[in-house]
């Protein structure tokens, strides 16, 4: 089982390699790909030293599995490639997701689509796996009609500068900025570039994954991104109006009951999800669940995820996983 990684010095590409070892994925020939001036540089994994190698180097070793995680300008060029040589890439960047010809996963919901002729797979939005991985047990039960998601996403989403402003702000250091503004001690309501209709792409991911991944497009989604001065974890405020009614209590035991999903909602201890503590966790934290009193068949709750291990690497790596298990590489 030859497996590349592409973008592996990267944060996501980090926690791949990280998540590969903790799961104990098998790999027999492991492939590390980063950009040109880190070849020859080494990475441990499983206390052996790997050397990062072109990624032309990396087609031309045909691995079975290659997990992208270097942007979407390399995976529309790249990706292909792999493909063509018989390799099944699980691309985490935006390139492939709205791609009607390509399968947008989150293994807990819809990986059955998957098939052997599926050679590129796309990793939904950080923000988008961990709010279905919540509303999609819901719409099974009580049909959504309307979803309104306002998120607070940590600065790891945007990257590694971006941690680095925050910490130098924190510190009093002067450096370089990923953003326009100050992020410490702010908010700032701009994740992604603004688009012509005034909202973010990040927004616009938001709006439009959620009906491909729950395969219904007569939902209804719309969302405002903000970043904050945290350093993981993304959290969002979502609002969903169903079709049927509901009892509370029903809802915190379906959530549950689902896979991959922690329920933390006991407001007399002040339990509830907080990036915090979600921190290095697999799962998604779901809690503040509420009965929406403004309207009827609507509900209020709190979700958070670690956004750099279920919101991209662990969800890829459970890609893969399921590829292996059901014999489609």
């Amino acid at each position: 089982m030859k497996v590349a990684v592409v973008g592996a010095t990267g944060m996501v590409g980090n926690v791949m390699l990280q998540t590969l070892e903790e799961r104990n994925f098998l790999i027999t020939e492991l492939i590390l790909v980063a950009s040109e001036r880190s070849i020859g540089k080494t990475i441990s994994f499983k206390g052996k030293e790997y050397k990062i190698v072109s990624i032309q180097d990396a087609v031309n070793a045909k691995p079975a599995i290659a997990l992208f995680s270097a942007g979407g300008d390399t995976s529309l060029e790249w990706a292909p490639k792999f493909a063509e040589v018989g390799t099944t890439v699980i691309d985490n960047s935006s390139a492939f997701r709205m791609d009607a010809d390509k399968k947008l996963v989150v293994p807990e919901i819809n990986a059955s689509e998957l098939t052997k002729e599926d050679k590129i797979i796309a990793n939904p939005n950080c923000s988008t796996i961990q709010l279905v991985m919540a509303l999609a047990p819901l719409h099974k039960k009580y049909k959504m009609k309307r979803v309104v998601i306002s998120t607070y996403q940590s600065v790891s989403g945007t990257g590694v500068k971006a941690v680095q402003q925050m910490e130098n702000e924190m510190n009093g250091v002067k450096g370089d900025m990923a953003y326009q503004y100050p992020i410490h001690r702010n908010a700032i309501p701009h994740c992604d570039d603004f688009l012509e209709n005034g909202y973010t792409k990040e927004e616009m991911k938001l709006a439009r994954e959620p009906q491909k991944i729950l395969n219904d497009t007569t939902v209804a989604y719309t969302a405002t991104a903000v970043r904050i001065p945290t350093s993981g974890g993304h959290s969002e405020a979502v609002n969903v109006a169903f079709e049927n009614d509901f009892e509370v209590s029903d809802i915190r035991t379906l959530l549950n009951e689902t896979n991959g999903v922690t329920v933390q909602d006991n407001t007399k201890t002040n339990t509830y999800p907080m990036p915090l503590y979600a921190h290095g966790k697999d799962d998604v934290f779901v809690g503040r669940i509420r009965r929406d009193l403004s309207q009827p068949k609507t509900l209020n709750m709190w979700i958070v995820s670690d956004n750099l291990r279920k919101g991209a690497a662990t969800n890829a790596v459970q890609i893969a996983e399921y590829l292996v298990e059901k014999g489609l590489v």
